[in-house]
């Protein structure tokens, strides 16, 4: 799960919003046939393009010219995390369900504020769009190659939700930023400005993709496994690889422990099945008027009747073995 945060990705977040939500709504140009991807929130998933780019543009009170006025939050599954949601949910219902986890990735959002007054993603004026595709820009290593053309759709599963928040809190009175990571040498001060731990938000996303879905991830497909990598010391480096040969060397043990289980299995298969073909005493229970003796002997003719049909369709008949002669000196 890939979880950023940016200024902006196309326009100056210093000004409005218009470029963005313009920019944000390119899918929606590419094929007008097509059902329009609407702009949505904890509440709503039929919000329309101008009243997002109004309520963000209007949520600025007492921001400078200079102030941020909104972020945007990338939310990219891998495309195994996708393949996932599809084959759990289907093609259209893996849409809401990612959805409805933007939710859940942005109520961690506002909790990771630590500020009184801002628990949830209620506490927000935020708007996601989800797109389908990815496009190749000028950054990619395969444009600059001439092997792909600047716009060319990618391939895989591309999936994905950005989300604009506010600056502003959803009451236009409490300025959040989550730019702001530094502690200071005074901790409350830092407190009321509203700290932000952007590893630990994005950890947290990564958690509550699995909890939600339940997904097994594997340690190299972890956040902490990939921050450790880039920016982790030594020890931790090193830690993490002997974590992941462990985890490895179980894997591996673990098909042949269940390999060892179906064998178990099929040895015990016979014995089960003869237990199924002894006869079940509640079959007496279920004849209240037929006396013992009399099922006893019906019981007897069906047995006897079934081995004559079985040796009249015996492809050579059962004949009388011949005594063999007995030879000087072999003994008995």
């Amino acid at each position: 799960m890939y979880i950023n945060i940016t200024d902006s990705e196309t326009a100056d977040n210093k000004s409005g919003s218009g470029s963005l939500v313009h920019y944000l709504d390119k899918e929606n140009r590419t094929d007008l046939t097509k059902q329009p991807e609407y702009w949505f929130n904890q509440e709503r998933g039929n919000i329309l393009s101008d009243e997002v780019r109004l309520a963000i543009d209007n949520n600025i009170a007492k921001l400078s010219k200079g102030d941020a006025k909104f972020f945007l939050v990338n939310i990219s599954p891998s495309q195994k995390e996708i393949a996932y949601l599809k084959e759990q949910y289907g093609e259209v219902s893996a849409k809401e369900q990612l959805k409805a986890y933007a939710a859940s990735v942005m109520d961690e959002y506002a909790r990771n504020f630590k500020r009184p007054g801002i628990e949830s993603g209620k506490d927000l004026l935020w708007f996601g769009k989800l797109e389908n595709y990815r496009y190749y820009s000028h950054k990619d290593p395969e444009v600059k190659q001439g092997l792909k053309k600047r716009g060319e759709r990618k391939d895989g599963e591309q999936m994905h939700i950005q989300v604009i928040v506010s600056r502003k809190d959803i009451t236009n009175k409490i300025k959040l930023s989550p730019m702001n990571n530094s502690k200071g040498r005074n901790t409350e001060h830092s407190k009321r400005m509203g700290q932000f731990d952007r590893s630990a938000f994005k950890a947290s996303g990564e958690r509550v993709f699995d909890e939600k879905f339940g997904f097994e991830r594997g340690l190299t497909e972890t956040f902490r496994y990939a921050n450790a990598q880039k920016k982790g010391g030594l020890d931790e480096r090193i830690a993490l690889q002997t974590e992941r040969r462990n985890q490895e060397s179980v894997g591996k043990q673990r098909p042949a422990a269940q390999q060892q289980g179906k064998k178990n299995t099929t040895a015990q298969q016979p014995v089960s099945l003869l237990e199924k073909s002894k006869p079940s005493f509640n079959l007496l229970e279920k004849e209240p008027k037929a006396n013992l003796p009399d099922l006893l002997s019906q019981t007897s003719d069906n047995l006897l009747q079934s081995l004559l049909d079985n040796s009249k369709g015996d492809s050579a008949p059962l004949l009388p073995r011949k005594k063999g002669k007995r030879r000087k000196g072999m003994g008995l």
